[in-house]
């Protein structure tokens, strides 16, 4: 049997497993609707080709009529990936149970210069199809930090769509559309392998709607701008609730990523990185240090006081919380190369990363996230695509939610948990089935889901990549 009519009768079973609603998935494909690819990616190549991908395993690199390469030529570039997971929560949380979620993703990118003699110039779309049998984090775990960075409400989803102008020779960069900042702002490159890589949680909790992030996006715009050749700023100004305000899920109030909102209080977020033997002949070990702030300029709800000046939790106040103006928080983001093989590159090796983000206590539930991790990539000389992580994560509860905590109880005399951290860790193994196919078992631990001690827990899982 060919490689090629095995590769097709394992996406075919992939879909049916991780995405059975046929007919959604057939419309994304057709509309070239997108998913993020990473910066752990290169190209793409003259033949249209991102790396790694599955296509440079198929006969005529999966494209016998010349297709892609032709339209590559033209300006015209597609992605697809396929992301299944397997997830069981074996022991806490709020229920045991298993978890079969899949994204398929999508991505047209068009050199505008190329097709339209529009000199720097680009137009880019992305979306997703998701399908799941449940969310692990939220309806078995029930915590607030990533366990799998894919998990979402199922559903077909434009997610990014804009148009980047090019300038200063290309060291500059503009771009106005739907977009999301966390394709780009206060992300780890070191930490991409780990499931779950993602928005960090002190954004996606103390934001409206959880901020422009996955799978959510929202208009604005982003400025990038490089120096010199080792740093960049960017600045980003984007409408501050991608669903807009409401009760309930937040992806239920933008189901497909149409809503385009553009008259809630902005979000402003600004980065500066700094990045050392970064080039693939560097010999030193390389670094990348990201120094970042945002603001929001919308109100948010005290964690502990009412608009009366009594406690929240007293039964004789108004009990509606006040309201604070505005809102920001600062973060770090740091990769670091602790080893780096001899001819090897910025991403290879051994590599630590660690974020770190602290927002005021008074109108944010939680005040101070850190994740930290290593990595080793590259370094077993049989298996040079293979790939181990360690990631943590810790997220504190407010002082301000601790003390709401503390009052409900004691004014109430009900029995209640006083919230105080959540940590997760990840243990995984990505392994290289062939350039472009990565399959990855991962173990993990949760402490305190959603602050609360008597419900660790404990998943495992597997994950399945096809990138073409």
């Amino acid at each position: 049997m060919s490689r090629s009519l095995v590769l097709a009768r394992a996406l075919r079973e992939a879909c049916r497993w991780g995405v059975p609603r046929a007919g959604s998935l057939c419309a994304l494909v057709a509309c070239l609707a997108a998913g993020h690819v990473r910066a752990e990616e290169g190209g793409p190549d003259k033949a249209g080709i991102t790396h790694p991908s599955i296509a440079t395993s198929l006969p005529f690199n999966g494209d016998p009529h010349g297709a892609r390469a032709r339209l590559a030529s033209q300006g015209l570039v597609y992605d697809l990936a396929y992301t299944n997971d397997f997830l069981a929560n074996t022991d806490g949380g709020l229920r045991r149970g298993l978890v079969n979620q899949g994204k398929l993703e999508g991505s047209l990118t068009a050199d505008l210069g190329k097709l339209l003699g529009l000199k720097g110039l680009a137009f880019y779309a992305n979306g997703f199809q998701i399908d799941n049998t449940g969310r692990m984090r939220r309806d078995y775990v029930g915590g607030l930090d990533t366990i799998a960075a894919i998990e979402a409400r199922p559903s077909l989803r434009l997610s990014e769509i804009w148009l980047e102008q090019r300038f200063a020779g290309g060291k500059g960069s503009l771009r106005i559309g739907q977009v999301a900042a966390d394709t780009e702002f206060y992300y780890s490159d070191a930490s991409a392998m780990l499931l779950h890589s993602d928005w960090a949680t002190i954004p996606a909790v103390n934001l409206p709607s959880g901020g422009a992030a996955y799978p959510l996006s929202t208009p604005g715009a982003r400025l990038r701008y490089e120096l010199t050749p080792r740093l960049t700023v960017l600045l980003g100004v984007l409408n501050g609730d991608p669903a807009g305000p409401g009760p309930g899920d937040e992806q239920k109030r933008n189901p497909n990523g149409l809503n385009f909102r553009v008259q809630d209080p902005p979000f402003v977020i600004g980065e500066v990185q700094l990045r050392t033997n970064a080039g693939a002949r560097d010999p030193g070990l390389a670094n990348t240090t990201k120094l970042g702030a945002w603001g929001h300029f919308g109100s948010f709800a005290d964690q502990r006081y009412a608009d009366d000046g009594t406690l929240i939790a007293d039964p004789a106040g108004s009990q509606e919380a006040a309201r604070r103006r505005g809102n920001a928080g600062v973060y770090v983001a740091i990769d670091q190369q602790l080893y780096r093989p001899a001819g090897g590159a910025s991403d290879q090796g051994i590599l630590a990363y660690t974020r770190i983000s602290a927002t005021p206590s008074d109108r944010n539930p939680v005040s101070l996230y850190i994740d930290a991790g290593l990595v080793f990539a590259g370094v077993w000389p049989s298996r040079p695509g293979d790939k181990l992580g360690i990631g943590l994560m810790y997220s504190r509860f407010s002082d301000s939610a601790r003390a709401f905590d503390q009052d409900t109880i004691s004014l109430t005399g009900a029995p209640g948990v006083v919230r105080d951290y959540e940590a997760n860790l990840e243990i995984s193994y990505q392994a290289q089935i062939r350039p472009g196919w990565r399959i990855q078992p991962a173990f993990g631990r949760v402490w305190h889901p959603a602050g609360d001690a008597d419900r660790n827990a404990t998943f495992v899982g597997v994950r399945n990549l096809i990138h073409y």
